[in-house]
């Protein structure tokens, strides 16, 4: 018996060594030659050890899986797809801490499961499936090596990873299977463990990366940090990359890294995943129906493909701001040919080491314009991007915010022209066939200068101007004139205040008014889940500014009038201003919403001055607490059911 925990022992750390770390100490002979002993030893006395590695074999097929309920529920991962969806992400969590620390890890494409241990040993495998029960497929799991079968902790423990398959491991699988062929990695990794077969789990040669400590019974991990050393500490095998940030520009560094490294690497992802890192603050945040609020996947859903950068211009933006603009070799790119480029600023295009002469990767998704993540080699006679001095269109001074420059000339051309293109863009005003190219010419030879000033043009003013037929100019001046009744939501983003992207603008538009935003307070701002301190200030500013107010009552002169939907004013929730917080068993959020809306109420998504009702469901988190404090009315999902059936 001593000479079979021997062998167990030292068979083991070996697996582990191979299996995890990536990094054998011997030769696979080493390994069959005393894991056949082991098997014999085993064979002779009828005993087998509860972490011997031959409990990795795969056994007869079963008939059906299971059924298991997980001790803690497994939520899955709201989703941005936008730097402007990710920042709402922050600031979210930055009104529960404004100090906050976040995690950045690679999200895996593959198949949840989560493992159970009690008292050290390994009991049970399932799927992640609802969340709240998944299919038992320790039968499956027990084939592969990239977990023990034991570890030091004592107490009840749920952990979770993402089974995958290695791109070399399925390009082997599919060379010795040419008639049968599996799709994708991430399908053969599902596959794999839900196949009622265990050896066809084995034979395709799955792994799991853990990156999540679900469940402790005793001592629970306070961090995310601390989950990850501990998982390590175990065995349990972990992709090394995990970044500690603390701010929207550091997780974004992280981001960009790992969509350029995830090319190399011999794992199949999808995206990024960000967490808070300290525990106690998602306690504060909670959950909704379906996702934990400290929690955010940022899925990688663009094309990319490599390119030389040939030289670098400077653009000028709307606010002033001066970004560099990459002409680079032609790629084909989400069904376009891509011949230019952009990075945010100049300390991004330097902390991306880009250079012209350089070799890097860029990305297009749909209409979004193009954008270097950084830079994959140098030539030899790659050449630094000068800093300019002052503006290249006007030649005025450019001053420098942080990693920012900016022209300081507010009737700097390409600057009016921005900020009218922003207006008519398809998510604001959408005048359709109003491109940059048109502004131009009429900011150039009609002098038109203010999003008011494209409500007085007339059929007359494209007389003259190349390129303008009859038609044309009928499409431009009715696209202008259905302008006039956009959604409050798109008029918001469209006249530019500084930070407002489309979310902020849909939670603002619940107000019903430009009026209504003009009048809020800094401490209403704030309180709203989408705005921080920085974007209330510049909305304060905004409003405030005299050139801003005569503007928009030119606007309302010219006839634009803000479209905002039509309320029941009667029903069980008529003038009340509704807060729906932690999860309803019922129906979803969105749902609820909706419902509220339809009887009269207005679904906010934060706790306001103006909110007079606070649903609380399950796991109801700060906004509950907020409430409480302004003795805002509360009620349960019962009674929120019972208001509905009224």
């Amino acid at each position: 018996m001593d000479r079979m925990h021997e062998l167990v022992k030292i068979l083991n750390q070996w697996a582990y060594e191979y299996y995890v770390l990536d990094n054998p100490s011997v030769p696979d002979r080493e390994y069959d030659k005393l894991y056949d002993e082991l098997r014999e030893l085993e064979r002779e006395t009828g005993v087998k050890l509860p972490d011997s590695p031959t409990r990795r074999v795969g056994g007869e097929p079963i008939k059906a899986f299971a059924r298991h309920t997980h001790i803690e529920r497994l939520y899955s991962l709201d989703k941005a797809v936008t730097e402007d969806e990710l920042a709402a992400f922050v600031t979210r969590v930055q009104k529960v801490d404004p100090v906050a620390g976040f995690t950045v890890e690679y999200k895996f494409d593959g198949l949840t499961v989560c493992l159970t241990y009690e008292n050290g040993a390994f009991v049970r495998a399932t799927t992640r499936g609802n969340g709240t029960e998944g299919e038992d497929v320790t039968a499956q799991v027990l084939t592969l090596r990239s977990f023990p079968l034991t570890i030091a902790y004592k107490g009840t423990l749920e952990v979770r990873g993402e089974a995958i398959i290695r791109l070399s491991v399925l390009a082997k699988y599919n060379e010795a299977h040419p008639d049968e062929p599996l799709k994708n990695a991430r399908n053969a990794a599902a596959g794999a463990i839900r196949n009622l077969d265990p050896k066809v789990t084995a034979q395709r040669r799955p792994e799991i990366m853990f990156y999540d400590v679900n469940y402790m019974s005793e001592d629970p991990v306070p961090s995310q940090e601390a989950a990850m050393a501990f998982l390590r500490a175990e065995g349990f095998k972990t992709y090394p990359y995990f970044v500690k940030c603390t701010t929207l520009e550091e997780i974004q560094d992280a981001i960009d890294f790992i969509e350029i490294e995830r090319k190399k690497i011999d794992v199949l992802t999808d995206g990024a995943v960000v967490k808070v890192n300290d525990v106690r603050v998602r306690e504060a945040m909670g959950y909704t129906d379906k996702f934990p609020r400290w929690a955010i996947a940022y899925k990688f859903e663009a094309e990319e493909a490599e390119a030389t950068v040939e030289a670098v211009r400077w653009q000028v933006g709307r606010t002033g701001k001066l970004t560099p603009l990459a002409l680079i070799t032609p790629v084909e790119l989400a069904g376009a040919t891509v011949r230019r480029a952009t990075l945010n600023n100049f300390g991004d295009l330097t902390r991306k080491d880009v250079k012209v002469g350089s070799r890097v990767l860029v990305r297009r998704s749909n209409e979004v314009i193009p954008e270097i993540l950084g830079a994959v080699s140098h030539a030899e006679g790659s050449v630094p991007v000068q800093k300019p001095a002052v503006c290249p269109y006007c030649g005025a001074p450019v001053s420098e915010v942080g990693a920012n420059l900016f022209c300081t000339n507010a009737a700097c051309p390409p600057r009016i022209v921005q900020k009218l293109t922003h207006y008519c863009s398809k998510n604001a005003a959408d005048v359709e066939g109003m491109s940059e190219a048109t502004l131009t010419l009429l900011h150039e030879k009609r002098g038109v200068s203010r999003f008011s000033d494209l409500y007085a043009l007339t059929k007359e003013s494209f007389e003259g101007l190349e390129g303008f037929k009859e038609k044309k100019i009928g499409n431009l001046l009715t696209a202008i004139e259905n302008s006039k009744k956009m959604p409050l939501d798109r008029f918001l983003y469209a006249i530019g205040i500084d930070g407002i992207g489309r979310v902020a603008a849909r939670d603002l538009a619940a107000y019903g008014s430009v009026e209504a935003v003009e009048g809020l307070s800094f401490e209403e701002l704030v309180a709203m889940e989408n705005i921080g301190e920085i974007t209330a200030n510049a909305i304060l500013r905004y409003f405030a500014d005299e050139e801003n107010r005569a503007e928009l009552a030119r606007l309302k002169a010219a006839g634009v009038a803000p479209a905002v939907e039509a309320k029941p004013t009667e029903g069980a929730f008529a003038g009340e201003y509704v807060v729906l917080t932690g999860s309803l068993a019922s129906m979803s959020r969105p749902e609820a919403q909706k419902k509220i809306e339809a009887l009269g109420g207005t679904a906010q998504s934060s706790v306001t001055a103006k909110t007079t009702l606070v649903v609380a469901g399950e796991s109801a988190g700060s906004k509950l607490k907020k409430a409480q404090e302004k003795g805002i009315r509360i009620i349960n999902e019962a009674e929120f059911l019972a208001m509905l059936d009224h």
